[in-house]
Formats: structure tokens, C-alpha cells, sequence
């Protein structure tokens, strides 16, 4: 293949695909032409379906950069095919562009006089950077997503924002100034206006599109069959339905259309009320860039997910097209048959045709798909009751299978915020007691109050106290308020006002005046107001902030300082710090809380505002006094731990990822039973390579709340020990967790590839973590076969609740656009509420599965049966067999609510399993076997013989229950051959099978509840038992008539009655016993003894059993073997 023929596009990203270069060829057009016609429009159909197929058919292999179609393929697991037409933009210039020039403009946006031109004219025209007056872009549309060919990379690229590996200085340097007209018209028409256009197709576009679906062909086929079989009745209930389920499918797209549409389309208006800086303010507007558009927002990409989800890959789903090809396969046994059956016994070729495509029709069942579907249909109603909304229905059978969840931890399993649990005062350089209460008397003019009322960036919009969360929590625990200038005072002062913060009055003490002094009447009440001068912001980078202030009255200034206890600490002069303030803040740290510190120092009288205003940051942040710490508490949420204890009891692994610091995350992992007491913490702290030195890893444990002494104080014994359970689902090598922070995560993906499954398999806490690194871990779970979910709130969790095989969002903004399942309530309690009823949607759809399965093979060996003897099933028996039997089972035996509670055992994932095939296979024997005995015992009874209009068993043994009504239509034709003992015989049988194997496959515990709980699919049973069983041991002659169904004797329709007995005795005990021992005596039978995991979690822990040298031992180091990097190896080298 030449390389110039095949590019890659979007390389290591998401969506990374394989280009391929057509031309349009007008010899294969008119060949394919002429296929249609031949086909019936068949062939149109086939390459309609596939886009791979259409594009070869029709076109030659081409150059990408001169071609007219683009053929693309993705470069994951799924290999999906799309093709897209090239399109070209001609834009003037003056002729004297150079191609340096050239390009710059393109970068920059300069260009005018813009027209779109066919691809067809000038193809082969000028170079894009070429001196001359038209140039020309060629670009195709895929996903919502213009890709431009770039004639530097020599490959099509989708346009970059203006931000992309740009600082912001630059870009206000570049940018600042305004556009041009022709710079604006270019990147109007080249980036596209400023909005996510999600256009609603028309009613007519939909129904063409859902018309054309397999699914719906083939039923078309089926019904234009059976009308020419003279199935006219059947033909039309399938017609019905079809048209009741298109109704109902278009209806639901549509509304989703619109439903995103119209979030999408939402207009709002912001002004920025409020602009505070460090300088006076002069009155300059405060200029805003545009520098992503459209679907190049992270709003747009979301939307774009939305639009053109990713395939579901779940081995359900593959299993189930595999069953499928197994069924024709199986019609194909039986096409053969009819053909060569009917040529034997002479039957005419129409006929012959008509019966042969018929059995297909009758093995591949229409009605699978929407069986299959649902259980998932009911699912989702069960779970909008309870609060959780789906907008992805097929992930909750994927939610069945869930065997690791991971969770964010702030707004997730802890509260929203943080709130302030108390404070610890500093006098005389030690530590008094904590105090849970800051708003008192006692403190309201301390200089640790003023600090907390002074040093923050709080704010007042439109009324409202705003800002920090951090810093509102804390000016609200001192319950200050907080005065701002208005505009007019600013102006008529000439200066910015100070904004004054001042206490309530309740707070003060009351002042009384000496008796010798006298009031004066232009004397002022005493109040106690601090007004903040100047306000040096924080800094994530200083980790602190600080301000200046002046309490109204005094001549000297006060400097308040307050942010990373460490950093602050390091600022103040150490005679001001406590000797056990190391300590004292690791307790804090280790028990979650977040502290923070604050400093004050009071400044020189020379310092006036105006100088305030002018100094240097460094100048003020120094020499300070130590006053104490700040402790807030991230409480849990009420229902997290219980939470938790169920998933650990259902065997489900959870896991922490999030944005907060490594010691609270490990804090608050061992509060909720993330982490039990007396599990051990291995810190994996992986550093990158730095001055010629390769990357490593150190290995630290981290102290339990149990144990004193300092961290590398560990005992031999302390070292984690493997724990092997019976039963590999239930393996786990506890005592041991793995934490790590976002920057070791990434190192190790680097440069320790070959360890990312062993830290997977226990790590347990992941700090720091930005929102791409989160969607790594996650891709890197599931890349060890763990079936993953993710529950978060926030915008930075969006990419992993999308990668996650169920992705839970407690919030109903950002978060909920991107995940398939939201909660209305923001509580973790929805994630076992969701596997619950993901378990209970899985085996109903492996119930639903089996019973079409058998249904399929019953009537297909019905009618095989009957094709024996050139007679098949009546119009009305199969109308009642599919409708009044099929349908009424398969939806209400789909009703079974979830269980209450989580179990550790779990579904299996796939229909291709040992015990699953058994029970399918032993099923079908069962009722192949009976209805054979039935068909051919009824020919040795000595009343027997081939039945004709005239035939009369029923009087010849004396029996009176025939009535002489069946007599009236003696004189009629039957020209099909419904109407013999054989085929009465076979229907009666044939449909008490359905109903036995309805109970049979009908499971209840430990997935769903019983099925005698399922009051409708019992009620629809016993009703279909009760009304088959009357009409066959007491017949009515407008029934028989409807059903052609021929008299036999009573006892006759007594041995067809034992036959179904001992049929459904001999079904439900062999379906209970494959379903008692199939799950451990097959497994071991199929793979003589030895139990092979077939999880590579699963396979990994049991060589880590016997690995020595895992889990690393304390105060260990690995690092990466610099000359095969590439690979991931590496070495342990234990420092001693």
C-alpha cells in the first residue's frame, strides 16, 4: 500500500482514525447501477449499510491530498467505517503573497472574498501557498468536526483554538487590537460562528433512516412473504407492530433531538458587575478574546459525544450476534431441507420458494430485537422512579457486570464544601486548646479574628457576599459584615474606597463613659471598623495570600497573612512557631482535616496608603508573628459508609480519584471503610528522569491511625500479607492499598508500564488528579478487565464518566451531559441502586434470549416437522402462537423488579458460558424429543390415518365432545394441508413448550425478585395454561374452526396432557439442576479440574500469590531501566 494513499488523523487521541484517498469512477457507478436494478434495490441497501463497501464499489484508491472521498476508519476495537466527501474553499489574495506570507494569513485569519467551488472544478489547480490569485483549502466534515488539509504536515488537520500551546500574554499581544473585516469574514467562515448548531432532522429524514434499518427490512421481507403464503392476518399484526414501534422510536428520537437542541441553544447574557485589581483603577475595559468556537469548546465536545456516542462493547451484545449467524446457519440446515423435500415430493417450484424462505423467517424470529430490549426498557423506568435518569439505555446491562467503582471524593462521598470544624490559637509560641466557636466576645477584636475578617477576596455582586467558597465559609463563621464603595463614592473621592469590614453589634462589649467625662454633641458613638488598604491575592504557586489593613483609629497599619501551614510557618520568625507545630499539623492532616495557617505583624507608622500601594509583596510577607491554625472538616456524607460496606460485601472494589491532597484522601478513604484500620498504605511517589538520572519510584507506608512513630519506623511484620480465598471472583491480596498523586500516575504510565497492572489491581486512592489523568486511570482499570464504573459532580469528572463502563454524575450541569446516568439525588446511594437493577435488566435480557432462542428452534421444528408430511402450521396458529403466547410472555416476563440487595456473586457477562449453552442445548433436546413423540406416536394410534375433509375419528371411538358444527365446512378445500392429526398434534404440544420453558429460564434470586412476585407474568401464564388446556381437552368447534384444529379423541388429548406434564417435569428439573451445579461442576469438567481466570485482574493475582518480591517492601526504590524505556522495565534497588 503506498504510504502517501493512508494517513492518520487525530494520532493518540480518542478518535484517531485511518484515511484512505478515492476517486469517483464511472465504470464501477454504472456497474453498481446496474446491481441495483438487478437486485431489487437489495444491493443500494448493502452498500448503504456500509459505508466500506460503497466507497470501493463505486470509486478507485486515490491520493488523500488530491482525492474527491475520504474513507475513514477508527483505530479501536470496534474498526467503524465513514466516508465523507472533500469540498474546497477558494479564497483571493494578492498576487504577490509569498507561501511564507501565505501562511501566516491562513494562521492568522487574513483573508477575503471567500467562495465555496465543487470539488470537481480545478482538483488539480495550484498549490495552497503558490503565488497567484486563487488559492485553495480542500477540506471534508466529519462528526461536526472540519478537517483541513495542511500542506505541512501533509495530512488533513481539524483547526487548532487560538490558546493551543499559546500563553495568554501572546495572545493579548497578538490579538488585542481587533480583527480586521477580511481577518473576520475568514475566521467566520473558516472557524464558523460562535454556537453549537444540533439541527433537528425533519419526521420524514428520521423515518427514512429508521425505516431503512435492518431490523425493519427484514420484517418488510417477512410480511411481503407471508402475504404471498396467503398469511395475510399474521403478515398484518406484524405490520401493526412494526408501525407502533417506528411511531414510538421516532417519537423518542426526536424529543431527544430536541430536548438537545434546546439546552444547547440556551442564550445567556454575562457582565462583569465587578473587576478588582491591585492598582487604581483607571477605567479601562477589561478586553475579552474569543479563542475556541463551537464544537472546539469543551461545552461543543461534550455535545459532539452526545451526538455520536462511542459503540458499547460488551460481550453480551457479540454474544448475541454470534447466536444469531448460529440461527441462520440453522435456517440455512432447514432451507436445504424444504428445497430438496419438495423437489422429492414434486411440489412446484412457487410453492417450493415461498416455503424454503419461509422457514428463514421462521428460525430468525423479527420480534428478537425488541424482546431483548426489553427488559432494558423496564429497568429504566424502575430507575427514573427512584431518581436516576439514563440517557445511554444499553449501558445498564453494562452496569450488571460492574466489579470496580470509582468515586470522587469532595461532593461526592464527602459534602459539598468544607466547613469550619474549629480553630487552635498561638500565644507565647505555644498551642493553646482548640475552640469549636470564633464568634464570641471574647475574640471579636483579636488579632486572629481580624485576620480571618480582612485576608480573603470577598466580594458583594448585586447584594451578595461572593468569592472563595473556602474564604465565604470562614468570614461567615466570624459573622462580620462586609462593606464595599459604591461606584458614586469611588468617583467623588477621586480614589478606590476601602472596603470595610466591621463585627455586629451584639458582639462588642458595650462601652460606658467615665463619669468626669463629658459627651460632646458632635461626638461619635465608639465602633470598631478595619478597612483592608491593599490586598496582595493568592497565589498557587506561593500558596498563600496576605493583606494590609488599618483598624479606624489606629496610626499604624496591621499586615495579615494566611494559606499552606508550611509555607506560612516558614515566613513567621521561629521564635513565634511552636516547637510541636510539625506534630500538632500531622495529626490534623492525618484525621482529613484541611488546615490552614495565619501570621499578622503590625507595619511601621511611615508607611502611609500611598506607599502601601506601591510596595513590593516580598516586603510585607515576612518577619511575621505565628497565630494559630485554621482546622475545616470535609465531612462525610451520611450514607457513604453504609454505602460502601455493601459494594465491598458484593465483592465490588472501589476506588478514590481526586483533586484534593494525598493525606486527606487517605484520611477520609480509612473514615468511610475505603481502607480498613488495619490495612496497610504504600505511597508509590514516583519521580520523572532529571539530570541524566533515569525515573523511580520510592515506595513509603503510610502510618495508620493505630500506630505512633515516624513513617520509616515499619517492623518486618508490618509488611502486608496475602490472603487466598477459595474462589478466584472473591481473590483479593489484602491487608495492602496502593496511593498515589496525579503526578506519580503519570510518570509511572511513562516510564513503568510494565507495573501499571500491579498497581491497578490495589491502588486505591489517587490525590491530586487532573480531569485527562482521571480518564487515563480509568481506561487503565478497565485495560485489566475490570468492568468500571465512575460517580462524580463535577466538570473536571466529565471525561471519566464518559470512559467508564457506567458513569454516574450527582450533578445535573456539566457533569450530566457527558455521563449516561445522572441522579437527582446527589447522593452515592444510586450506585448499588444502579447495579441492582443493571444485574436484574442482564438476566432478564439472558432469560428473554434463551426463551426467543427456544421459541425459534420449537417452531422452526415444528414446521420441519410438518414440512414432512407438505403441511405446516395455520395463519391463525401462528398469529396465536407469536402474539397471544410470545408476546405476552416475553413482556411481562421481562417485569421482574431487581433484588433488594447487592449479592458478592455476579451475572455472567456473556452468553457464550458453559452452564448457559447447557441449559440452552438440554432445552431444545428436551422439546425436540417430545414434540418427536408426539408427532410420530399419533401415527401408530389404530385410529390414525391421513386425514381428509371426510375423516371422523372422534365418532369412530364414540366419542360425543366433537360437534357436528365441525361438519358444515366439510365441502372446503384445504390446499395448504393445515388441517391433519399431525399438525393438532404438534400445535398443542409445541405450545405448552412455550409456557414450560417461559418458567424454566423465568429466574428470580439472587438477581431479580422470584417470579411469583411478577403478579402479571403469573396472571399471563396461568390464563394461557388454563385457556390451551380447555380447548384441548374440551373443544370449542368456533375455536377449532379459527385454529384448524381437527377432532381426536378425548384419550388421545389425555396422552398429549401426559406428555406435557412429564415434558415440563423433566425441563424445569434438568433447567434447576443446571442451575444448581452447572455453575461449578461444568467449568471444572470443560477444563479437567484446573479453574483458569479468564479476567487478566484475575490472572495477575494469582502471580502475584508467589511473587517474593511484590508488595514492594518499605523504604524501597525502583527505577526504570533507562536503555529499554521503551518496554517499561524496571528494577527494584532496595536503599538501606
Amino acid at each position: 500500500m503506498d504510504k502517501e494513499e493512508r494517513k492518520i488523523i487525530n494520532q493518540g487521541q480518542e478518535d484517531e482514525m485511518e484515511i484512505y484517498g478515492y476517486n469517483l469512477s464511472r465504470w464501477k457507478l454504472a456497474i453498481v447501477s446496474l446491481g441495483v436494478i438487478c437486485t431489487g434495490g437489495f444491493l443500494l441497501l448493502l452498500l448503504y449499510w456500509m459505508p466500506e463497501w460503497r466507497v470501493k464499489a463505486t470509486c478507485v484508491r486515490a491520493a488523500v491530498k488530491d482525492c474527491d472521498v475520504v474513507l475513514l476508519r477508527t483505530t479501536d476495537e470496534f474498526k467503524m467505517w465513514f466516508c465523507a466527501k472533500i469540498r474546497v474553499l477558494s479564497l483571493e489574495t494578492h498576487p504577490v503573497s509569498s507561501p511564507k506570507s501565505m501562511s501566516n494569513k491562513l494562521s492568522n485569519g487574513h483573508a477575503v472574498c471567500l467562495t465555496e467551488n465543487p470539488t470537481g472544478e480545478n482538483r488539480h489547480g495550484i498549490s495552497k501557498y503558490s503565488q497567484a490569485e486563487s488559492q485553495q483549502i480542500r477540506y471534508f466534515t466529519h462528526h461536526s468536526v472540519k478537517y483541513f488539509w495542511n500542506d505541512t504536515i501533509h495530512n488533513f488537520d481539524f483547526l487548532k483554538g487560538l490558546d493551543e500551546g499559546v500563553s495568554c500574554t501572546s495572545i493579548y499581544e497578538k490579538h488585542s487590537a481587533g480583527l480586521t473585516k477580511g481577518m473576520h469574514a475568514y475566521r467566520k467562515l473558516l472557524y464558523g460562528v460562535n454556537e453549537i448548531a444540533v439541527k433537528v432532522p425533519s419526521v420524514f429524514k428520521l423515518l427514512i433512516k429508521e425505516v431503512l434499518n435492518p431490523f425493519y427490512i427484514f420484517q418488510l421481507f417477512s410480511v411481503i412473504l407471508w402475504s404471498t403464503d396467503e398469511y395475510y392476518y399474521y403478515a398484518l399484526a406484524i405490520v401493526v407492530m412494526s408501525i407502533v414501534s417506528i411511531v414510538s422510536s421516532l417519537y423518542s428520537i426526536r424529543k431527544q433531538y430536541v430536548m438537545l437542541h434546546d439546552m444547547v441553544a440556551t442564550h445567556s447574557t454575562v457582565r462583569v458587575s465587578v473587576c478588582r485589581v491591585n492598582e487604581v483603577y483607571t477605567g479601562e475595559l477589561v478586553k475579552a478574546i474569543v479563542v475556541r468556537t463551537g464544537f472546539s469548546t469543551s461545552k461543543g465536545q461534550l455535545v459532539r459525544s452526545i451526538l455520536y456516542p462511542k459503540p458499547t462493547d460488551f460481550k453480551l451484545y457479540r454474544d448475541a450476534y454470534l447466536f444469531l449467524l448460529c440461527l441462520v446457519a440453522v435456517a440455512g440446515v432447514g432451507f436445504i431441507y424444504t428445497i430438496i423435500n419438495s423437489i422429492l415430493n414434486e411440489v412446484e417450484v412457487g410453492v417450493i420458494i415461498i416455503e424454503s424462505l419461509d422457514i428463514i423467517t421462521i428460525t430468525v424470529p423479527p420480534a428478537l430485537p425488541a424482546a431483548m430490549t426489553a427488559g432494558i426498557v423496564y429497568a429504566q423506568r424502575r430507575l427514573k422512579k427512584i431518581g436516576i435518569f439514563c440517557i445511554s439505555p444499553q449501558r445498564i446491562n453494562i452496569c450488571g457486570q460492574l466489579n470496580l467503582v470509582c468515586f470522587d471524593k469532595t461532593g461526592t462521598l464527602t459534602e459539598d464544601g468544607l466547613d469550619l470544624w474549629g480553630i487552635q490559637r498561638v500565644e507565647n509560641a505555644r498551642f493553646l486548646s482548640p475552640e469549636e466557636n470564633v464568634c464570641n466576645e471574647m475574640l471579636v477584636k483579636s488579632q486572629f479574628v481580624a485576620c480571618l475578617a480582612t485576608c480573603h477576596s470577598l466580594t458583594k455582586i448585586e447584594g451578595v457576599l461572593s468569592g472563595d467558597p473556602l474564604d465565604l465559609k470562614m468570614f461567615e463563621a466570624i459573622g462580620w459584615i462586609l462593606e464595599e464603595a459604591t461606584e458614586e463614592e469611588t468617583a467623588l473621592h477621586n480614589r478606590i474606597m476601602p472596603t470595610v469590614v466591621r463585627p455586629p453589634k451584639q458582639l462588642l462589649p458595650e462601652s460606658t463613659p467615665a463619669g468626669n467625662q463629658e459627651m460632646e454633641l458632635f461626638e461619635l458613638p465608639a465602633i470598631y471598623e478595619i478597612g483592608i488598604v491593599r490586598q496582595f491575592p493568592f497565589s498557587s504557586a506561593l500558596q498563600r495570600m496576605s493583606v494590609v489593613a488599618r483598624v479606624l483609629g489606629d496610626k499604624k497599619m496591621d499586615a495579615y497573612m494566611k494559606g499552606a501551614p508550611e509555607v506560612i510557618a516558614s515566613l513567621c520568625k521561629p521564635e513565634t512557631v511552636p516547637v510541636d507545630f510539625q506534630n500538632v499539623l500531622e495529626d490534623f492532616t492525618k484525621q482529613g482535616f484541611r488546615v490552614i495557617a495565619l501570621a499578622h505583624r503590625k507595619l511601621e507608622s511611615k508607611l502611609t496608603w500611598h506607599k502601601v500601594q506601591n510596595i513590593s509583596r516580598d516586603a510585607i510577607e515576612n518577619n511575621m508573628d505565628f497565630m494559630g491554625l485554621i482546622i475545616m472538616q470535609n465531612k462525610l456524607k451520611q450514607e457513604t459508609p453504609a454505602v460502601l460496606e455493601d459494594l465491598h460485601k458484593a465483592n465490588i472494589r472501589t476506588v478514590m480519584v481526586t483533586g484534593d491532597n494525598m493525606l486527606t484522601a487517605v484520611s477520609v478513604a480509612r473514615d468511610c471503610g475505603m481502607i480498613l484500620p488495619q490495612d496497610k498504605v504504600i505511597i508509590a511517589e514516583a519521580l520523572p528522569p532529571k539530570d541524566g538520572k533515569v525515573a523511580k519510584i520510592n515506595w513509603h507506608y503510610a502510618d495508620s491511625l493505630t500506630q505512633c512513630g515516624h513513617p520509616s519506623a515499619i517492623a518486618s511484620e508490618a509488611i502486608p500479607v496475602k490472603l487466598v480465598h477459595d474462589s478466584l471472583e472473591d481473590l483479593q491480596m489484602t491487608r495492602y492499598h496502593f496511593a498515589m498523586n496525579g503526578k506519580s500516575f503519570s510518570v509511572i504510565l511513562e516510564h513503568f508500564q510494565d507495573l501499571v497492572p500491579k498497581l491497578m489491581l490495589h491502588g486505591t486512592v489517587f490525590a491530586r488528579m487532573a480531569p485527562d489523568q482521571k480518564t487515563q486511570l480509568i481506561e487503565a482499570l478497565q485495560n485489566v478487565d475490570y468492568f468500571v464504573g465512575m460517580c462524580g459532580d463535577g466538570a473536571n469528572d466529565c471525561g471519566a464518566l464518559k470512559r467508564a463502563h457506567g458513569g454516574i454524575s450527582l450533578s445535573e450541569l456539566e457533569a450530566s451531559v457527558a455521563s449516561p446516568f445522572t441522579s437527582k439525588t446527589p447522593s452515592i446511594s444510586c450506585v448499588p441502586n444502579l447495579i441492582r437493577e443493571g444485574r436484574a435488566a442482564l438476566i432478564t435480557s439472558f432469560c428473554v434470549f434463551k426463551f426467543m432462542a427456544l421459541y425459534s428452534i420449537i417452531q422452526y421444528f415444528s414446521v420441519t416437522l410438518l414440512y414432512s408430511i407438505l403441511s405446516n402450521l395455520g395463519d391463525f396458529q401462528f398469529l396465536f402462537i407469536d402474539l397471544a403466547i410470545i408476546l405476552v410472555v416475553v413482556f411481562t416476563m421481562s417485569l421482574n423488579p431487581a433484588w433488594k440487595e447487592l449479592v458478592a456473586q455476579r451475572p455472567p457477562s456473556g452468553l457464550i458460558s458453559g452452564a448457559l449453552l447447557f441449559s440452552v442445548l438440554s432445552q431444545i433436546i428436551i422439546c425436540i424429543g417430545f414434540q418427536s413423540l408426539g408427532f410420530f406416536w399419533v401415527k401408530q394410534q389404530p385410529w390414525y390415518e391421513v386425514w381428509h375433509p371426510k375423516s371422523d375419528a372422534c365418532n369412530a371411538t364414540g366419542s360425543l365432545l366433537w360437534n357436528s358444527s365441525h361438519l358444515d365446512n366439510e365441502t372446503e378445500l384445504d390446499e395448504h394441508n393445515i388441517q391433519n392429526y399431525e399438525n393438532t398434534t404438534v400445535f398443542f404440544i409445541s405450545s405448552f413448550q412455550y409456557l414450560i420453558v417461559a418458567i424454566a429460564f423465568s429466574k428470580g434470586k439472587p438477581f431479580r425478585q422470584p417470579c411469583y412476585k411478577n403478579y402479571f407474568f403469573v396472571f399471563s401464564v396461568i390464563f394461557l395454561y388454563v385457556f390451551i388446556l380447555f380447548i384441548m381437552l374440551y373443544p370449542v368447534a368456533s375455536v377449532d374452526q379459527v385454529l384448524q384444529i381437527v377432532c381426536v379423541p378425548y384419550q388421545w388429548r389425555v396422552t398429549m396432557l401426559i406428555i406435557v406434564l412429564v415434558n415440563a417435569f423433566v425441563s424445569i428439573t434438568v433447567e434447576e439442576s443446571v442451575d444448581r451445579w452447572g455453575k461449578c461442576c461444568l467449568p471444572w469438567a470443560l477444563s479437567c479440574g484446573k479453574k483458569i481466570p479468564k479476567a487478566k485482574y484475575m490472572y495477575l493475582a494469582q502471580e502475584l500469590l508467589v511473587d517474593p518480591e511484590w508488595p514492594p517492601k518499605p523504604q524501597t526504590t525502583t527505577e526504570a531501566k533507562g536503555l529499554v524505556k521503551e518496554n517499561g522495565s524496571c528494577q527494584i534497588i532496595t536503599i538501606t
